[in-house]
């Protein structure tokens, strides 16, 4: 699909894929694609309003540098319900030890800096410089956090996502030591449960997230967790 010729002028119009026609809002998240699996709409913004927005009712933006941005809503939807995490035994072992230091919100910019290090052989990352400029601001406003993992005074791991009503969406983690992203996404999941959160929305499947629990549910199981649970209410993460 040639996403390029979308780039128009109208900056903050959407094009919908599925009606071909360009729009103001969003449509309704059952007319995303099956192939590719979940996109929804090209081009618009990053405006705070639009993100919000967009999480709110299930979508996410995901694209590469100089693409137009890319918004989907996949179906099935990966999610991990903080009261079910697993934990092997051996990450139960490093848990044990104590080494690591885990703070919140600390330093938010690091992390996503960090996340968008691509360490994989391609050089494609979808946290391009418009995303991390975006999440920053939601950030700025109580929006978006960071989870923090440190040894001997080192950021060793942390992740960073969206926290909206009792739904976190978690975004992106990075790892410089073994295990580090594992273990802050259990402290994550543990103080989650404590605050009465219903489900970390993985977006897309990967072994990684199905060694800790993660379970793929229908966009339909996913819309009502939502309606019943997300809305702009902030929480203080710490």
């Amino acid at each position: 699909m040639d996403t390029h010729k979308y780039n128009s002028n109208k900056k903050k119009l959407l094009y919908l894929v599925k009606n071909k026609k360009m729009a103001i809002d969003f449509p309704d998240i059952t007319d995303a694609l099956k192939n590719p699996n979940g996109l929804l709409a090209i081009g618009g913004d990053l405006a705070e309003t639009r993100l919000l927005s967009a999480y709110q009712k299930g979508i996410f933006p995901w694209y590469n540098e100089g693409e137009p941005i890319l918004w989907w809503a996949p179906n099935p939807r990966c999610i991990l319900k903080p009261n079910k995490i697993h934990i092997s035994h051996s990450l139960k072992k490093c848990l044990r030890k104590n080494q690591f230091q885990i703070t919140y919100n600390r330093n938010f910019a690091k992390v996503i800096s960090q996340c968008s290090i691509n360490r994989n052989k391609d050089n494609d990352t979808w946290i391009t410089a418009d995303i991390k400029k975006a999440f920053i601001n939601l950030h700025k406003i109580g929006y978006a956090h960071s989870v923090e993992c440190w040894h001997k005074k080192e950021l060793v791991g942390g992740l960073y996502g969206i926290a909206m009503g009792k739904i976190f969406f978690g975004e992106s983690m990075f790892s410089l030591m073994t295990n580090t992203s594992k273990i802050t996404l259990v402290h994550l999941a543990k103080r989650l449960e404590e605050m009465n959160f219903q489900l970390i929305d993985c977006q897309i499947n990967s072994k990684h997230l199905q060694t800790l629990g993660a379970q793929l549910i229908t966009r339909n199981q996913f819309t009502k967790f939502l309606k019943d649970f997300c809305n702009f209410k902030k929480i203080l993460l710490h």
